[in-house]
């Protein structure tokens, strides 16, 4: 698996991890939330990018992401449990190394890019069911910006 850092460029799962957690060491008393969200963009081929964000609150942050292409999903609805089930997968790898490596404490915060206006609304109970099903807090469209905007810029 592996990420890319818009100032460290590309990155294996490891190296992620040890700048994520290196970035959370350099100022151990700040708040921080880890923050996972997908999104994808239709073409010839589905493209999901699922976006990794350390936010230190009212101070800014770091992120990372993955990319990759896959069959074209037409269904707007699979393609939104999809991009969910990639941010859980992710959210489980990173949990489980937070927890070898004494963070377990640390906030993780699914972001969906689903909300109570527009296509998706219909599937909002479903995803966010997935989301808090597994243990991690569910976050929506407007505040969802590890899909709307993070992950969402790098899959053009």
């Amino acid at each position: 698996m592996e990420f890319v850092s818009p100032t460290k460029g590309r990155l294996t799962f490891e190296q992620m991890f040890k700048q994520l957690v290196g970035y959370i060491k350099d100022e151990p008393d700040q708040h921080y939330h880890l923050i996972i969200g997908t999104d994808s963009l239709l073409s010839d081929d589905t493209t999901f990018v699922t976006a990794v964000i350390v936010h230190k609150v009212g101070r800014g942050g770091r992120y990372f992401y993955r990319k990759f292409r896959n069959r074209k999903i037409e269904s707007l609805r699979q393609r939104i449990l999809f991009e969910t089930s990639l941010s859980l997968e992710t959210a489980h790898l990173i949990t489980t190394e937070l927890a070898r490596n004494g963070y377990s404490r640390l906030p993780v915060e699914i972001h969906l890019d689903v909300g109570p206006n527009g296509e998706t609304k219909r599937i909002v109970r479903e995803v966010v069911g997935m989301v808090s099903g597994s243990g991690y807090a569910a976050v929506i469209k407007p505040d969802a910006y590890g899909a709307t905007k993070v992950a969402d810029k790098h899959s053009k």
